[in-house]
């Protein structure tokens, strides 16, 4: 008896230690089989490239989970480089791009945490916060922030990819 409480215990820290905060706006009815576009990510952490890398596991996972027409912007537009941060275009500008690319939905997002805590375990921690714009009227359609720390053995790519998935989830048909 003794022995099942304290793994009870045990378990119920465990599945503690690995907490998520998410705000979601409600779902959205969305056009099947639109395209969408990813935007560069601002940065806001001391991590170079966090943007970059948000980016990415967001364009990736909407190409997974919602439509297989995920359109990034061109190279010379992520300029963000190992010791400084890049020039964001702005709103208006990023959704000429986004219509020119023939995209419905564009993805916007800021990057607020993307480290590994400091301390004997080194938990992996992200922060994110993403909109998601019609393309054609420009009005914000869903938006989500959320963060997610994980476990002292987690890749800190692999909360980012369980934020996003909870932060995207609702999206998905």
């Amino acid at each position: 008896m003794q022995r099942r409480r304290l793994l009870f215990a045990t378990a119920a820290v465990l599945a503690l230690s690995a907490c998520s905060t998410v705000q979601r706006s409600s779902r959205p009815t969305l056009q099947p089989n639109a395209v969408w576009a990813v935007a560069p990510f601002a940065n806001h952490t001391e991590t170079p490239m966090a943007g970059r890398r948000a980016q990415s596991i967001v364009a990736e996972w909407l190409a997974a989970a919602v439509s297989p027409s995920v359109v990034t912007p061109p190279v010379e537009w992520l300029d963000e480089s190992l010791f400084e941060k890049g020039q964001l275009r702005s709103t208006p500008e990023l959704l000429q791009w986004a219509k020119s690319a023939g995209a419905r939905y564009l993805v916007i997002g800021q990057v607020s945490e993307w480290r590994y805590k400091v301390g004997v375990d080194g938990e992996p921690a992200v922060g994110l916060a993403l909109t998601v714009l019609d393309v054609g009227s420009g009005q914000r359609v869903y938006s989500a922030v959320g963060g997610k720390s994980g476990f002292s053995r987690e890749s800190l790519a692999g909360v980012a990819q369980k934020l996003v998935r909870e932060l995207l989830g609702p999206l998905a048909p």
